[in-house]
């Protein structure tokens, strides 16, 4: 598996949403390779997308991250506990984003389940398997991934992303989750995930 380069985030985060599906997310902690491939995305597309931290030109410290350079880690916390990660595309102050709302795990498991449940992953229930990283809060926390990396290079050696094993899927498109406030934005098929992937957070 190849690092991805800088030129591949140069594209619209809803072209880059798509594309990202089915790479390897790694985050390198403790001498550890943690390891999930990507089945679930969102796009947030700026100026014009009232669900994006960046709507209307917004710009705050905490979405600065969001008008950098493209192949950068943009993580915020949501109410006050849980991490997301999303993945800055485009280019310098076009300010889109890619949120991953989940991973399949594929390796440092055990890892995985004591950051998410305390728990060695022999010891888990079926659910909790699923449950390690189908949803951007639970990779985020089973990964070990915090405010600590935003705006992170994702070209570098710490966070990255890898092209995956090349494989046929179906890709679905659909609603965004959780943005009610978003007026006819809320509506915009925009979530995009591996067909018939049990980690989906929300098929």
């Amino acid at each position: 598996m190849d690092k991805l380069e800088r030129s591949f985030y140069r594209k619209s985060a809803l072209v880059l949403a798509k594309d990202l599906l089915g790479k390897y997310l790694i985050f390198n902690t403790n001498n550890e390779k943690l390891v999930g491939k990507i089945v679930e995305t969102e796009a947030y597309m700026g100026f014009n997308d009232k669900a994006a931290h960046t709507y209307n030109g917004k710009r705050t410290p905490r979405v600065e991250a969001m008008y950098g350079e493209e192949g950068h880690a943009y993580v915020y916390i949501i109410y006050g506990m849980y991490n997301c990660f999303n993945v800055v595309a485009a280019e310098k102050e076009i300010a889109q984003a890619v949120l991953v709302r989940a991973l399949e795990p594929i390796e440092g498991m055990e890892t995985m389940a004591i950051n998410r449940f305390k728990k060695s992953f022999n010891q888990l229930k079926k659910s909790q398997i699923i449950g390690l990283t189908n949803g951007p809060g639970k990779l985020c926390q089973a990964l070990g991934i915090t405010k600590e990396m935003n705006d992170e290079d994702l070209t570098g050696n710490k966070l990255y992303i890898c092209s995956g094993i090349q494989e046929d899927f179906h890709i679905v498109e659909t609603k965004r989750i959780g943005i009610d406030y978003a007026e006819e934005a809320k509506d915009f098929p925009w979530r995009f995930y591996i067909k018939n992937n049990k980690f989906v957070s929300m098929p």
